[in-house]
């Protein structure tokens, strides 16, 4: 652990000195640029991307604090604290909950505080894109470029996760009106973003808010599954987590479907998903 904590301080101090010398923002930007492009690996040990990734996101938060224009960086951050929050942090939550209610609870706290930095580095990037962002999205709606929708959706995702887990604290809660917003404009320019990932968000959203339509969010998850060809997992946890309701057989039945794709496709979100359908299985009695 300490030389975790010193090769990251060392990083920090790297990128700290880098930012006094006169040619570092060229050097600052190709390093943004390597950190944000997708990885060519097909890396399968989830457990190794889980120990992997606590050091490649604060890197990548002190380069982005240094190059704070830089949106694709400012969109691999989000998207990082966000994942890291979901799949290893508020699901440890879950499944300690009927051991140790405390510890989950404490889980969640710290759960909630990483959504809410992924959520404040997408909204700042956003913001700096297109000064009044914020403003506007309160009043009316802004205009989305396309090349910005990957920034509204983890705002949005982060934003909505940090609500649901924040239900004590009703200045957080008065927002989720504006995540459904924010969520609703990305889909608007691009409905198909992240196979299926944003319109399952969008539909969550709707199934969520009072007087929400769930005929309305079971179209949504019905495009999602289009959008994701088969091949996303999440499309139906989320579905079975947010709408199976009192439908037991329902419930089961879609997370079968996404144990059949996570098997079918064994991408690491997928991996992530597939985990969590199982544990939704294994549990389902203390649902029904």
């Amino acid at each position: 652990m300490r030389r975790l904590l010193a090769s990251v301080f060392a990083s920090v101090l790297c990128l700290a000195l880098l930012a006094a010398c006169s040619p570092s923002r060229l050097v600052l930007n190709r390093a943004a640029d390597a950190l944000a492009a997708p990885s060519t690996t097909q890396e399968d040990d989830l457990q190794l991307v889980r120990e992997a990734s606590a050091f490649q996101l604060k890197l990548s938060e002190a380069l982005l604090q240094q190059v704070p224009g830089h949106a694709a960086l400012a969109e691999a951050v989000a998207s990082g604290f966000t994942q890291y929050a979901y799949a290893f942090v508020a699901f440890d939550a879950d499944r300690l909950e009927s051991r140790d209610a405390a510890a989950a609870q404490r889980l969640r706290q710290r759960a909630a505080k990483l959504y809410a930095r992924a959520q404040r580095h997408a909204l700042a990037a956003l913001e700096q894109r297109q000064p009044g962002f914020l403003r506007q999205l309160s009043s009316d709606a802004p205009r989305l470029d396309a090349d910005h929708v990957g920034l509204a959706y983890w705002a949005a995702a982060a934003w909505g996760a940090r609500i649901a887990l924040s239900t004590d604290q009703p200045d957080v809660v008065a927002d989720l009106p504006l995540a459904a917003r924010l969520a609703r404009l990305a889909f608007g320019v691009a409905p198909g973003h992240g196979a299926g990932a944003l319109a399952s968000l969008v539909a969550h959203f709707e199934a969520a808010r009072p007087g929400g339509s769930q005929a309305e969010a079971a179209r949504l998850f019905d495009a999602a599954e289009r959008y994701g060809a088969g091949r996303n997992a999440g499309v139906f946890v989320a579905r079975a987590e947010a709408l199976a309701g009192d439908d037991r057989a329902q419930f089961e039945r879609l997370l079968r479907q996404a144990l059949q794709v996570a098997a079918a496709h064994p991408d690491l979100g997928n991996q992530a998903m597939g985990e969590r359908a199982q544990w939704l299985l294994d549990t389902i009695d203390d649902r029904y």
